[in-house]
């Protein structure tokens, strides 16, 4: 596995068991709506997959999905819709999964979102333009010798979101970035807090957690105008109030003298946060993404078998597993 100078390698090859997906988010310029896409080839907080895995060696391409979520007032939208390979289409400048794609041309990234939010149904319909402001081929492993890999492609991004359901269109600020993995998440990370934001004429992003062997990493970098990459230092650590509903653990790291502060829960899941959080980084007040997981949370039968609810598959004949996806006594 190598970096990101080449784009989002959309058809580099996945290995059994494991993972990769690509990652967009972004708020409108008044911070009164966002979004995040994920795109997964073996979609790793899928609880199919992860019943698969602890029968057999697993194809990722048969558990394919595209997560979108909009957020703001009178227009929050979720979907995740997992489907079989058949549905998968991959070349190195675009990736389909079902309906849903995403396209690379080399200067920008266009997402077009069709799918359908479980239970409700309801439509979410639209396309993202993502136009990189600063580019980076910087890639770290965190120390897992190579089974993992996090690259920022755009740290920094103008991004313009027009959705026919919900019918809302905003430009603002993004960020795109992808990871890949050779074996399951939950074998490599057992937590970690991560954060992004931009700052006037850079973007800084901070990690930390702990590995499954039970050591800690704790990373942050600052990435110019230009692509070259500084490491960040920063001493001071800010613990975030938990969520309101499971409790999840929140933290990140600020200048000295200063705090953070949770400005909006976007997502309060039983192994799984994100947030848009006030904070002070490097001299500048700003607004950053905010996300804490559990894996070891993620691992427990009854967390996936709630997933379940949320998380429809489609089979190879196009047709969904009930309702709500797979039963919780076919999860377990």
């Amino acid at each position: 596995m190598g970096g990101a100078s080449c784009g989002p390698r959309f058809a580099e090859t996945v290995e059994p068991n494991g993972y990769a997906w690509w990652y967009v988010d972004a708020f409108s310029a008044d911070h009164r709506y966002g979004l995040t896409i994920i795109a997964f080839i073996g979609s790793v907080f899928s609880p199919y997959y992860a019943k698969e895995r602890r029968r057999a060696i697993v194809d990722p391409a048969q558990h394919c999905s595209i997560n979108v979520a909009v957020y703001g007032r009178g227009a929050a939208r979720w979907a995740m819709t997992e489907r079989c390979r058949h549905a998968l289409g991959a070349t190195p400048e675009q990736l389909a999964i079902g309906p849903s794609s995403l396209s690379w041309d080399g200067t920008r990234l266009i997402v077009r979102i069709d799918e359908k939010a479980p239970v409700t149904g309801l439509p979410v319909r639209g396309v993202v333009t993502l136009e990189p402001e600063i580019r980076s081929d910087f890639a770290t492993d965190f120390g897992t010798d190579g089974r993992h890999l996090w690259a920022p492609i755009a740290p920094r991004a103008r991004v313009e979101a027009r959705f026919d359901a919900p019918a809302i269109s905003w430009t603002g600020t993004g960020y795109f970035d992808t990871n890949r993995g050779d074996e399951p998440l939950e074998d490599g990370f057992s937590y970690w807090n991560w954060s992004r934001a931009c700052l006037s004429d850079s973007a800084v992003m901070l990690y930390e957690g702990t590995r499954q062997n039970g050591s800690k990493f704790n990373m942050g970098i600052q990435i110019a105008a230009d692509g070259s990459v500084s490491p960040v230092e920063l001493r001071e650590r800010c613990d975030l109030p938990l969520t309101r509903y499971w409790k999840m653990p929140r933290e990140t790291r600020v200048d000295a003298g200063h705090t953070a502060n949770v400005e909006q829960t976007l997502e309060d899941t039983p192994f799984y946060s994100r947030s848009m959080i006030a904070t002070h980084l490097l001299g500048e007040p700003v607004h950053a993404m905010h996300e804490s997981v559990s894996l070891d949370r993620f691992r427990k039968r009854w967390v996936q078998s709630l997933l379940g609810w949320r998380m429809p598959r489609v089979t190879l004949q196009g047709s969904s597993r009930g309702v709500f996806g797979m039963s919780r006594d076919q999860i377990e």
